[in-house]
């Protein structure tokens, strides 16, 4: 297997970790609180970063890494906000999981990219999926 998938199996474990650990951080602290933490955390990770070398940046590749961040950041503050408000962790974490989705969009749109057939019928049945796991039968809200 290629090294990137290996990667990417550790993303999925990572992340499913973090919608548990905010979710438990937005039960007990602000969410505004919570990006300020969260923003430590990834403070921790730049020695580690650093000595592995960054390179030469051009004012423009700075620019795209600090406007990512901030984008991040403020997706992570609306995501931690609904959590906050009482979102379930299970649906919340999930539904904004579909981000990628704009991203097909913004490709195609931006950057001309194309879907195969195979492709356009994995973006619908996230759609479905989103749909179906964003869905609340009015049962009461169980948990802390």
């Amino acid at each position: 297997m290629p090294l990137w998938i290996y990667y990417s199996l550790l993303v999925i474990v990572l992340w499913g970790v973090v919608g548990l650990l905010q979710k438990l951080g937005a039960n007990r602290i602000s969410s505004r609180s919570l990006v300020i933490w969260l923003t430590v955390g990834y403070l921790l990770l730049v020695p580690v970063l650093w000595t592995a070398g960054i390179g030469a940046l051009a004012p423009r590749d700075i620019l795209l890494g600090v406007l990512s961040g901030f984008t991040n950041g403020l997706g992570a503050w609306y995501l931690f906000a609904s959590l906050e408000a009482g979102a379930k962790a299970s649906i919340a974490v999930p539904l904004t999981a579909l981000y990628p989705l704009v991203t097909v969009v913004l490709a195609i749109v931006i950057l001309a990219e194309r879907l195969t057939p195979l492709q356009w019928i994995g973006v619908s049945t996230a759609i479905i999926a989103g749909a179906m796991v964003s869905y609340e039968t009015g049962e009461p809200q169980k948990g802390p």
